[in-house]
């Protein structure tokens, strides 16, 4: 079974639709208990970090995504979510994330080239850095769907993928058993369900 967590800030419509679209056993909870019995586990997350860490200390989530981290168990974040598994980040101050990934998120704005639009919103090619799993049912320069502001730097030992907007950002990224796409794998159409369905068979 595939654990979706519900902390109020994720698109859990279309994620668990297109999780059940690919044939995968998938419950949306916010039980702490469904979570640990869970084969993987997705955070999702939309909005403000601060919120959404809040919102997940709250009831305990982060310290069971830690534990489950641990054992080995599979976790993908997704967008927030993505950012949120690393150390810290800087969006409207400074905050800790839950620290499965080294490296920081920070904005866009300073980093890209004044005249491309913030947010970054949109599709965009993957280039793949290293071999992974996730990318098993899709190819170099496939295209998936963004919708961010902040991104994740300093973390090159986790990046897997990134995509050209003025610069290079990080798109995808992996250790160990921890995963994260920063675009929308439920919005990018059969290139975002390729990476569900590699996500859920495990390497």
């Amino acid at each position: 079974m595939i654990a979706v967590i519900d902390y109020g800030v994720g698109n859990l419509f279309s994620l668990s639709s297109s999780l059940k679209s690919i044939g995968a056993d998938v419950k949306v909870t916010s039980d702490i208990n469904e979570v640990k019995k869970a084969d993987k586990i997705i955070l999702p997350g939309v909005g403000a970090f601060a919120d959404a860490a809040a919102k997940l200390r709250a009831g305990g989530m982060d310290a069971v995504l830690k534990e489950e981290a641990e054992k080995g168990k599979d976790i993908m974040g997704i967008c927030l979510g993505m950012q949120m598994l690393f150390e810290k980040s800087y969006e409207y101050g400074e905050y800790d994330g839950l620290g499965l990934l080294k490296g920081k998120v920070v904005a866009m704005e300073g980093r890209i080239p004044e005249n491309l639009k913030i947010p970054h919103i949109g599709w965009n090619a993957l280039h793949f850095t290293k071999q992974s799993g996730l990318f098993r049912y899709i190819k170099e320069n496939d295209c998936v769907y963004f919708v961010h502001s902040y991104f994740a730097d300093e973390c090159r030992e986790s990046v897997i993928a990134t995509a050209e907007y003025g610069i290079e950002l990080t798109a995808a990224v992996e250790y160990k058993n921890v995963k994260g796409c920063q675009f929308h794998p439920e919005k990018s159409g059969k290139v975002g369900l390729s990476i569900l369905k590699a996500f859920c068979e495990g390497d």
